[in-house]
């Protein structure tokens, strides 16, 4: 099978000096918790890696968002899907890469400290990350920004303690799932079926999801939930889906150097010229058009 070690269209990646590590791991907070590398891959095919125990220095957290993967531990392989993550042990030798015919989007985090066995017990087996009403799916992905925005600000030590207080925040997000959610919960216990249903879209804009399937998510009828959706957004259900994907077509084609054709099928359009017809519709030009368009 073909493997590939380079770099993929889109991905991002920073890997700290050692120095600066150094310099962590003598600091009372750093020597809990540091990073080490961390990244972003984008439909990675043909990813693969393979350390030794002795080349296993670090632990490895792999939160595969979309498509599919494996990765291989104390002579078991495990099949990896979308909305899963694990965390590799140090000291053990593994394997790891993507599905060769639907390629895993990944983030990744590679960390050490005093602390990062505590956050990784349990987790060398694949483990769910289910899209639901309560997720906080996006919440996490905004906090991963966040460190990997520290991360790549430059070799200053602040920063790097910085990126570490919110690891732990990322990690217990993961660690304490059940209460990171109810967390969230009880801040938005006023949410009412639209917002949910709204949310529920958000979560799911790359599938295929049908009046019926929103409806069954807030427990409504087609109809009911119809008219309590446009009463308070002025559009119909399905239209509100549509404004959400071409928003997030949007981002990837001002944040991303995707093709309509990579992009489509990422919000929800298998069709690329169909998605095309529907963008250049809603927003006035066409997917080429608005991403050469001039912004800020």
């Amino acid at each position: 099978m073909p493997r590939r070690k380079e770099g993929f269209k889109g991905e991002r990646a920073v890997v700290l000096p050692g120095f600066l590590i150094d310099e962590l791991k003598q600091d009372p907070l750093g020597r809990e918790l540091y990073i080490t590398d961390i990244g972003y891959y984008p439909h990675a095919t043909f990813h693969y890696r393979e350390r030794s125990r002795e080349e296993a220095n670090e632990f490895v957290l792999i939160y595969c968002v979309e498509g599919e993967g494996w990765f291989e531990l104390d002579r078991h392989r495990y099949a990896v899907a979308s909305n899963q993550f694990f965390i590799l042990p140090e000291q053990k030798a593994h394997a790891y890469g993507s599905n060769a015919d639907n390629p895993w989007t990944i983030y990744w985090i590679h960390f050490n400290g005093d602390k990062a066995a505590f956050f990784s017990a349990d987790f060398d087996r694949p483990r769910n990350i289910t899209p639901q009403e309560d997720s906080r799916i996006k919440e996490r992905l905004v906090l991963f920004e966040e460190i990997y925005s520290s991360i790549s600000s430059g070799y200053s030590k602040n920063y790097m303690l910085y990126a570490t207080t919110s690891l732990f925040h990322f990690l217990g997000s993961m660690k304490f799932i059940g209460e990171y959610r109810d967390c969230g919960s009880m801040q938005n216990n006023c949410k009412d079926v639209v917002q949910i249903a709204i949310h529920f879209m958000q979560e799911n804009l790359n599938k295929t999801i049908r009046l019926a399937d929103i409806a069954a998510e807030v427990k409504l009828s087609v109809s009911y939930l119809s008219s309590l959706f446009e009463e308070k957004t002025g559009s119909s259900p399905l239209r509100y889906l549509t404004y959400l994907r071409i928003q997030e077509a949007c981002h990837y084609l001002d944040f991303t150097n995707l093709k309509i054709n990579q992009i489509s099928p990422l919000v929800g359009y298998e069709d690329s010229l169909y998605f095309s017809r529907l963008f250049t519709k809603t927003m006035g030009m066409p997917p080429s058009a608005y991403k050469a368009k001039k912004k800020g």
